[in-house]
C-alpha cells in the first residue's frame, strides 16, 4: 500500500506542474505586459535621430476575454512611457465579421499621441471584423500609413516612414509604394514580418512588425517557439534579419490567438531606441 503511495505522489508531480504551468499561462503571464527599451543599430541613421524612441504596439485583439477595461488599462500605460513616435501595427481587434470591437477600441487608441505622431497600419484581424470598416476607422484617425509615406524631420534631417497592408489580405511589397524620399534612412511598418520578404529594389533601414506574439509559447533557455504562423520562422520575434541582411524588428504584441495563455512570452509594449550604426 505504501509502494503504490509513493508511486501516485511520484506520477501526481508532473500533473500538479502542468496544471500550474497552465493557470500561470491563463491567469498570470498573459496580462504581465513588459514596457521596455530596445536598441536598435540603424545605419545611416542622422545625428539628429540618435536616441529616437519608437514606441510599439501590436496585436491588442481587443474582445472578450480582452475587454475594454484591461485595453484601456495598457493603453493609459503606454501613453505615460516616454516616447517620440508610436507606431500601431494592426490586430487591434480579435472577432470576425463584427463592428463592435472596432467601435470600442479606435476610441481608445485615439487617446495615443506623441511628440513626432502615431503611424498604424491595419491588420489580418482588422481585414477579417470588416475590411472596409477598419480602413475607414484608420483613415479617419488621421494616422493611416498604409499604402503611404510620411517624413519626420529634426532640424535639416529626416526619416522616412512608410507602411504595408497585410501580407495575408493585402499583399503588397514597399516598392509599390509611391512618394518614398531617396537617400534617407527608411523604416517601414508591417503587421506581418512575412511582408519583409516580398522582393523589393528599395533598401530598407529598418522594418517594424508584429503578428506572431512571438509564439505566445516559447521554450525555456531555447529562444524557440514550436507554433510561429507565418511562412518564414525565423522572423518570430525581437530582432532578426531577413534573407536580404536587413533589419527586422516583431514585437511579442499584447493579446492572444487561438489559446487565450502565454507562457515565457511575455506580452510587450518595447520602445526601439534607434543608435547610429558604426
Amino acid at each position: 500500500m505504501n509502494n503504490l503511495k509513493r508511486t501516485a505522489a511520484i506520477l501526481s508531480v508532473p500533473l500538479v506542474l502542468v496544471i500550474s504551468m497552465l493557470v500561470y499561462s491563463f491567469a498570470i503571464e498573459r496580462y504581465l505586459v513588459e514596457y521596455h527599451e530596445i536598441p536598435v543599430e540603424v545605419e545611416g541613421l542622422p545625428a539628429e535621430f540618435q536616441d529616437f524612441r519608437i514606441m510599439v504596439i501590436s496585436d491588442l485583439h481587443a474582445g472578450s476575454l480582452m475587454p475594454r477595461s484591461w485595453v484601456e488599462r495598457v493603453i493609459d500605460a503606454a501613453q505615460a512611457q516616454h516616447k517620440d513616435a508610436i507606431f500601431l501595427l494592426g490586430d487591434y481587434v480579435h472577432a470576425r465579421d463584427t463592428r463592435k470591437e472596432l467601435d470600442m477600441v479606435y476610441p481608445l487608441l485615439s487617446k495615443l499621441s506623441a511628440p513626432d505622431g502615431v503611424y498604424a497600419v491595419n491588420g489580418n484581424h482588422d481585414h477579417w471584423a470588416d475590411h472596409g470598416y477598419a480602413l475607414t476607422l484608420l483613415v479617419q484617425s488621421g494616422r493611416a500609413i498604409e499604402h503611404g509615406v510620411r517624413v519626420i524631420r529634426r532640424g535639416d534631417a529626416h526619416i522616412a516612414v512608410a507602411g504595408l497592408g497585410d501580407y495575408t489580405e493585402d499583399r503588397y511589397g514597399i516598392d509599390s509604394v509611391g512618394g518614398i524620399p531617396e537617400g534617407q534612412v527608411l523604416i517601414v511598418l508591417a503587421h506581418n514580418p512575412d511582408s519583409t520578404e516580398i522582393g523589393h529594389s528599395r533598401r530598407v533601414s529598418l522594418f517594424v512588425c508584429g503578428h506572431t506574439h512571438g509564439g505566445q509559447v516559447r521554450i525555456p533557455l531555447k529562444d524557440y517557439a514550436p507554433v510561429i504562423p507565418v511562412i518564414h520562422r525565423e522572423l518570430d520575434a525581437g530582432i532578426r534579419k531577413n534573407s536580404r541582411g536587413e533589419t527586422v524588428f516583431i514585437s511579442r504584441g499584447i493579446g492572444w490567438a487561438v489559446l487565450p495563455f502565454r507562457f515565457n512570452c511575455r506580452p510587450e509594449i518595447p520602445v526601439l531606441v534607434l543608435k547610429r550604426k558604426g
